[in-house]
Order: C-alpha cells, then sequence, then structure tokens
C-alpha cells in the first residue's frame, strides 16, 4: 500500500476525537528528555547532534538509529521531565514529523516502525496534545488515523513473524481510542486473537522460542486489556487467555537472581520492565517446570537452577534470531548464575551477532566446530537471516529416577555429514548440590565419519566465575559471586580452560572463560562430567 499523506488537510472517517491513552509500561528516565531537548538523539548506541536541525530530515548514522527515532517510543521520556519546556518538545517533534511525512526515510514507513509510532502516540496523546491548538488537535488525529488504516491495509501481507503481533496490536489499540470505531474494534480483536492463538504457544512460549518476545508482547498486550476495561468494552477471552498462558513463562526462563535465560535471541535482561509486567502477575506461583510445546526444560533443587534448550528449531519465518543452541543449559546457585550461553549482543555490537547465533556459543556440544543448523546467506528480510534447519529429530523426556530430577535429551543434527547422534543427560540431586552430566555421541546412518569426528563440549563460565584447577587431579574449582565454591570434573577427557565472552551485560560485552572437553567419538564417545557443590568461602 502506498504511503498515507500524514499532512493532508481532509480524510474521510477521520474520527471525531481520541477517547483515552493506553498506559505505556516501559520505564522512562529525564536525562534521556534533557538531551533530547538539547538537540542530542542518543538511539541504538549512536549519538547524533542536530544542533537545530530537523532529525528526521539528517543523514542517520545507522538504520538502527533511524528506527528508533522514527518509533517515537522515546516521548515517553519527556513525558517524566519536569521541564515544560521539555514537554512543549513533544508537540513540536510530532508536528515537525508530520509536516515533513511524505519526505521521510523508507524506513518511516516499514510496517514495525509504524505501529511503535502509533503505540507511542497514543500512549503519549496526553503530552502531545498539552495546551494544543485545535488546528494541531485535527492535524495529529489525521495522521494518526492515517497510519492505522495504513496498519490495517497492509497487515495481512506481512510474514509470520512476532512483527504480525505488534502490528495487529497497535491497530487495535487505534480503535480503542477512537471515536465512534467501535466496529472496528470488533473485527480487529478477532483477527488479533486468531494470531494470538497462532503465535504464543500452549505453554506460553513464543513460536519463535525466544523469551523476549514474550515481554515485547506483554509490554503491549496488557495496556490493551486494561484499555478495554477502561472503556467497559467486552474483553475477547482469546485475549485474556494468552496472557494468562505467557504470564507464568516469565518466571519460568528466570535465574534466581532476576536474570532471564539466553535462549534464541534474549540478550541483557531488561530488569525493570520485566518487574512491571509481573505486577500484574495474580499468580504469583512456581514457575513450570516442563515447557515441552517451547521445547524448554527447568529443574529447581534446593538452591539450584538449571534451564536446558530440548526443543527444535523455530520455523524458518520465525528464526531470523534464533540460535542453534540445541541441549544447551545454563545454571544458578542462589542468586550467583555459573553456567551460561554468550547470548544475544546488542545492537551495537551488531558484528558479534552471527557469533552469538552458532553451537559453539552455547553450554552445548559441537561436531567438528560446526553448528547444528547454518545461518541463511541471504536474509529473510531487513530485520536477519533465518536458520537454515534440515530435518532435525529432537527428542526430550523428564524422568525420576532413584529420586533424581533427570532430562535426557537428543538430536540428530550431525547425522548426514558426520554419522553422529548427540544425546544428552543430566541430573539434579535432591538438594541441588550435585549437577552429574552425560554426553553420548551415537553412530547412526553409515556410522562416524572417522577423520571428521572431534568433538567440543563447551561450559560458558558467567564473568563473574572465578577458577583454580587442581595441578594434581583434572578438577577445577569454581568460586561464585554468592560465596560458594564449586567444582568441575570430568572422566575419560581433560578439561581445557579458554577464553570466552559474555555479549548479553547491560554494559556492553564482557570477558569470560569456558571450560571445554575435547575428544574424536571414534575413541571417546561417552563423556561424563560433574558439577558439585563443595563449600562456601
Amino acid at each position: 500500500m502506498r504511503r498515507p499523506n500524514c499532512h493532508a488537510r481532509y480524510v474521510p472517517g477521520c474520527p471525531e476525537r481520541l477517547l483515552i491513552a493506553p498506559q505505556d509500561l516501559r520505564t522512562a528516565d529525564p536525562i534521556v528528555a534533557e538531551d533530547i531537548y538539547a538537540g542530542l538523539y542518543v538511539f541504538a548506541g549512536q549519538v547524533e547532534n542536530c544542533e537545530g536541525r530537523s532529525p528526521f530530515l539528517i543523514m542517520p548514522p545507522s538504520r538502527e538509529w533511524v528506527r528508533e527515532l522514527h518509533a517515537f517510543r522515546w516521548l515517553r521520556h519527556l513525558k517524566v521531565s519536569n521541564a515544560s519546556l521539555t514537554r512543549a518538545k513533544a508537540q513540536s517533534l510530532v508536528d515537525d514529523w508530520i509536516t515533513h511525512s511524505a519526505r521521510l526515510d523508507a524506513e518511516a514507513w516499514s510496517l514495525p516502525v509504524v505501529a511503535e509510532r502509533v503505540f507511542a502516540w497514543l500512549n503519549n496523546s496526553p503530552l502531545i496534545l498539552q495546551e494544543a491548538d485545535h488546528d494541531f488537535y485535527r492535524r495529529f488525529l489525521r495522521a494518526l488515523y492515517l497510519q492505522v488504516r495504513f496498519l490495517r491495509a497492509s497487515s495481512g501481507a506481512m510474514p509470520y513473524t512476532p512483527d504480525r503481533l505488534t502490528v495487529l496490536m497497535a491497530e487495535l489499540a487505534g480503535w480503542l481510542c477512537f471515536s465512534g470505531k467501535e466496529r472496528y474494534v470488533r473485527s480487529t480483536s478477532k483477527r488479533l486473537v486468531t494470531e494470538l492463538d497462532s503465535q504464543i504457544l500452549p505453554d506460553g512460549g513464543h513460536v519463535s522460542r525466544n523469551p523476549m518476545v514474550i515481554v515485547s508482547t506483554l509490554l503491549d498486550l496488557l495496556p490493551l486489556r486494561q484499555t478495554f476495561l477502561s472503556r467497559e468494552l467486552e474483553l475477547p477471552e482469546g485475549l485474556n487467555r494468552a496472557i494468562e498462558r505467557m504470564m507464568p513463562m516469565l518466571r519460568f526462563f528466570r535465574h534466581p537472581n532476576g536474570s532471564f535465560a539466553h535462549f534464541n535471541g534474549a540478550g541483557a535482561t531488561p530488569a525493570d520492565q520485566i518487574a512491571t509486567i509481573m505486577a500484574y502477575d495474580d499468580t504469583r506461583g512456581t514457575p513450570v517446570s516442563d515447557a515441552s510445546f517451547s521445547g524448554y526444560q527447568r529443574i529447581e533443587a534446593g538452591n539450584s537452577v538449571l534451564l536446558m534448550d530440548t526443543g527444535s528449531f523455530p520455523p524458518i519465518e520465525q528464526s531470523i534470531q534464533a540460535h542453534a543452541g540445541t541441549l544447551s543449559f545454563e545454571l544458578s546457585s542462589g542468586v550467583a548464575p555459573m553456567v551460561i550461553n554468550c547470548g544475544a549482543p546488542s545492537c551495537r555490537q551488531a558484528g558479534w551477532r552471527e557469533l552469538a547465533r552458532s553451537t559453539a556459543a552455547h553450554s552445548t556440544l559441537t561436531v567438528q566446530d560446526k553448528s547444528t543448523c547454518p545461518i541463511s546467506p541471504r536474509p529473510f528480510d531487513l530485520d536477519g537471516r533465518p536458520l537454515l534447519c534440515r530435518d532435525i529429530n529432537v527428542q526430550s523426556e523428564r524422568t525420576l529416577e532413584q529420586g533424581l530430577e533427570t532430562i535426557k535429551a537428543s538430536h540428530d543434527a550431525y547425522g548426514p555429514d558426520y554419522g553422529i547422534r548427540h544425546r544428552r543427560q543430566i541430573w539434579l540431586s535432591v538438594n541441588g548440590r550435585k549437577i552429574d552430566g552425560q554426553d553420548d555421541l551415537e553412530a547412526i546412518g553409515k556410522g562416524i565419519n572417522k577423520g571428521r569426528d572431534g568433538y567440543a563440549i563447551r561450559f560458558h563460565l558467567h564473568p563473574t566465575v572465578q577458577m583454580e584447577r587442581d595441578s594434581v587431579e583434572n578438577i577445577v574449582y569454581l568460586g561464585l559471586l554468592n560465596g560458594e565454591i564449586w567444582q568441575f570434573s570430568a572422566k575419560d577427557v581433560d578439561i581445557t580452560i579458554e577464553d570466552s565472552v559474555f555479549l548479553s551485560d547491560i554494559h556492553g560485552i564482557r570477558p569470560s572463560k569456558q571450560l571445554a572437553l575435547y575428544g574424536f567419538a571414534s575413541h571417546v564417545s561417552t563423556i561424563r562430567w560433574h558439577f558439585a557443590h563443595v563449600t562456601n568461602a
């Protein structure tokens, strides 16, 4: 669909007024407001000093920067500023955008950006319209209405990605806030519920298998629910059903220190946003342990929490952020993280993105240093390249063996090229003070390809973990942040200590270490390893 002319003087069907402003659950920072008032626009880790020029007409430093600019989510920072001139800046910038809308970069009209902008304008409409005259009020309403219509006309052609959810939620938010558009509320609600039923799995996970998609979806879905209630409109049952499924998954992916597990595109944990969402969780119960629809398992015992990826790969259109971390796991003891995956870097470190998605960046096994699933050389869309996976059979089961919680899982991704199936078993003791693991490399198909059967089992450690190797035995002692001492040992293979990186720290990339076990499947095909709590420091 052709872009609408947001500067148009007459728009048929334009609503008379806005009835309500949905709440924005994202936290705000008045320091950002001061920067914007001073002409400094800091987006995607890049700073642009506009020096009196329109930020919408300058040459942008990056695609990520221009997307954040045109999404307008930064308006919330102006809302919390105490300076009246800073708040007045909001109206000036929105007016500037409307005036130049026909000349804007194509990125300003990509559907995900339009959806974010619709949300931002609705959330912050009281700020934007504060002391506005009638002419600006009508200009703003026309521009907002045209963008909601643009979403409605264009969303049907979107690929099956999380962005479809965002676009439908933004469209529904618009109809809910406009006067006289109740019939569109009903039809859009049905489309959104259908999409939620398709993308939100029965256990509350998202079909992309990215835990952060749950966070971003709830940040917009919860205010939508409240807007229905505030307008005294019938709440679609499917919308409420999706929220109730997703809420327990927030607790599922959280370690005791509040951080999210680093699977399939999860980066730095937005702790403030998660805390805000969890305030809406009425159950506040123990997280589920078996998320088999999403392909994850969680074991808790004593102070120990172990999370493991036991699922297959998402559909290709949902895999542009997915990682090849099959059978990887993360382990923490109390508030101290121990074993991690490297995680996803921020857009400021985009050069690390491909490495972060590789199997080697996860606490699991690789054969010949190859990933279980390669990344496409060509992008699926402007946002990323999908995983190109053959038919990979991933199986898992959870049992109780002699009182021990046990996860057994396997995959045959290395079968076609190397004749190897990887089986992993992990046992957690009742008191949580011992974790036993076993990795088996089984011959399948034409058998193990000798000479091409080298494997590496990696255990990436959190940067806060301190290490000391036993000079006699094949043991490495691990000192955790909470003062606990653990030991790692392995049978039949030597332990190697190597450099690693933690890509998902909120302050940027941090150096860390990893424990690695190397061997050849034709020589040693069963590798047993153990983590055991020794003492407190």
